[in-house]
């Protein structure tokens, strides 16, 4: 009886870790292209692995301004090149620069079956 309870706890411990739940795992950045990621001395994952959030890349936005630039001379004195200032007005789009570098310390979730991992954030320094 002792073997039988022992080859059922194997097949579910076999079926558990074949199912790896999501989890959260930590690691860090090791080369950004291609994009590399080192979570313990025996896990690197490689860019196969790995999906990115918007958290943790360049990427445009657009924004919606409204003021004036700072007051400016021109530097010869006439009357034409006096101090001044302009409007800045309107939709403008702007980089955001979230990009990973190399020694980044990340989080990332684990999908299911742990195959793929999502970056979710990056440790700020």
């Amino acid at each position: 009886m002792g073997d039988f309870l022992t080859e059922i706890q194997r097949i579910v411990l076999g079926v558990l870790n074949a199912q790896k739940l999501s989890t959260i795992v930590y690691g860090t950045v090791e080369s950004i292209s291609p994009l590399k990621v080192q979570v313990d001395q025996k896990l690197l994952l490689e860019q196969e692995q790995l999906k990115l959030t918007r958290a943790v890349m360049d990427y445009e936005v657009e924004m919606t301004v409204d003021h004036k630039t700072e007051d400016r001379a021109g530097g010869s004195g006439d009357a034409e090149f006096a101090s001044h200032n302009h409007d800045y007005k309107g939709r403008k789009k702007f980089l955001v620069h979230n990009g990973l570098v190399v020694g980044d310390k990340v989080t990332m979730i684990r999908a299911h079956g742990g195959q793929q991992y999502l970056i979710i954030d990056k440790e700020v320094t």
